[in-house]
């Protein structure tokens, strides 16, 4: 079915299951209590950011997990296609369509032209120059160098390229909305659906983007399975062997690099959908460096790995980030007073502006004791459970392993 095999499909409709369910699954406490302030991650803009990254490391994942080239600029994509979208809102009209089109095209070019520098080296000298491809469109976004050689404004240097009221948009026509928007249909669009104490709120623009990343997660489950996915296979595995055969291994590198680039340019054109607003901070290193984080964090090379690495840095950001002293004593109020301060003392630094430790505490973790990211150790889990109900039955039907 869909050409899957059947435990590629499985996993596919799982993905499909969890990303519909999304606004339920990720409001499991009243909107009212404490644990729902401070737990519940089903609001539209935190969800969008799950499947829209989601999206962005699945491509990067085609790059780097299947090939061991590690890109450190991969936000430069991102950025061009969050520029190139915005662009399309400023000369057409808010439709969605036609931006997200030219962010993936628009991104698609600069993959090729980097890429086909960048690859001429690998290992860190590949990493090394993909950063200094990204550092330098980074600086000409922030500066709009560009805008300043043709005397006009292109990226809007550090306040931003925005959509302005006197913008052409020659599509327009009287009556549309003033928001990104599908035909008509504003992606802020929203239903809230209250039962009992819960709120789950659906949202028009998540869904589009969810929709947008099962596509992206599909079209990788056949890269993957592909015989240009077991090419790229075989160039990680020994690229130098796969030369000595007589292979041109160059062609099938740069068409995973463009790949690779046009799914950051399409996440790059949600965001733009979502937001009509983007600047160059896209684009600096920190944000390549959070997708390389993201991938390892998952399971670099596994299919759903590295989008469950996004989606809990992102829940770390967005959720972590909020708990303040004020929540953490609400937690603890039914404590002694001495055991609520100190409980308070002792997790303060982990919360708040300090989530980013918890998250190096969470990598370190990983990288030592799970080099496979979450992916090994749901396979642990799965493998302990498994001997488990094997002994189990072994134990009932009286069965014995042989001596040696």
């Amino acid at each position: 079915m869909l050409g899957l095999n059947s435990r590629d499909l499985k996993l596919f409709l799982l993905v499909v299951a969890m990303t519909m369910l999304a606004p339920i699954l990720l409001n499991p406490f009243p909107a009212d209590s404490a644990l729902g302030e401070s737990f519940n991650a089903g609001y539209p803009a935190l969800l969008q950011r799950f499947v829209i990254f989601g999206l962005l490391v699945i491509g990067f994942n085609i790059l780097f997990g299947l090939t061991g080239y590690l890109s450190f600029g991969h936000a430069a994509f991102l950025g061009v296609g969050s520029y190139a979208a915005v662009w399309m809102f400023k000369l057409l009209s808010y439709n969605v369509i036609p931006a997200i089109i030219l962010s993936v095209i628009v991104a698609g070019i600069f993959s090729v032209v980097i890429g086909y520098v960048a690859l001429r080296r690998s290992g860190i000298y590949f990493s090394i120059l993909t950063l200094a491809f990204a550092q330098m469109m980074y600086a000409i976004a922030y500066s709009d160098l560009v805008g300043k050689f043709l005397g006009t404004i292109v990226t809007n240097g550090e306040t931003g390229l925005q959509v302005y009221a006197d913008d052409p948009q020659i599509l327009a026509s009287p009556g549309d909305p003033v928001l990104p928007h599908l035909f008509g249909l504003e992606m802020n669009a929203q239903t809230v659906l209250a039962v009992g104490g819960w709120e789950f709120t659906f949202q028009f623009g998540y869904y589009l983007s969810a929709l947008v990343m099962l596509a992206g997660f599909y079209l990788s489950i056949r890269i993957f399975r592909s015989p240009f996915g077991m090419m790229l296979r075989a160039i990680k595995s020994n690229q130098t062997r796969m030369s000595y055969t007589g292979l041109d291994t160059k062609p099938y590198m740069l068409a995973a690099f463009v790949i690779s680039g046009c799914y950051a340019g399409l996440a790059g054109g949600l965001m733009s959908s979502m937001d009509p607003l983007t600047g160059g901070e896209r684009m600096f290193w920190t944000a390549s460096g959070e997708i390389v984080v993201m991938s390892i964090l998952g399971g670099v090379g596994t299919l759903i790995g590295p989008v469950l690495g996004a989606g809990l840095i992102k829940y770390l950001e967005n959720i972590i980030s909020k708990i303040n002293d004020g929540i953490l004593h609400q937690w603890f109020a039914f404590m002694p007073d001495w055991l609520d301060n100190l409980l308070v003392t002792i997790i303060h630094p982990f919360v708040g502006k300090g989530w980013h430790l918890t998250l190096g505490l969470l990598f370190m973790a990983v990288v030592i004791f799970l080099p496979g990211g979450l992916m090994q150790l749901g396979e642990k889990i799965a493998a302990l459970f498994g001997r488990k109900t094997k002994s189990d039955d072994d134990a009932k039907t009286g069965a014995t392993e042989p001596a040696e």
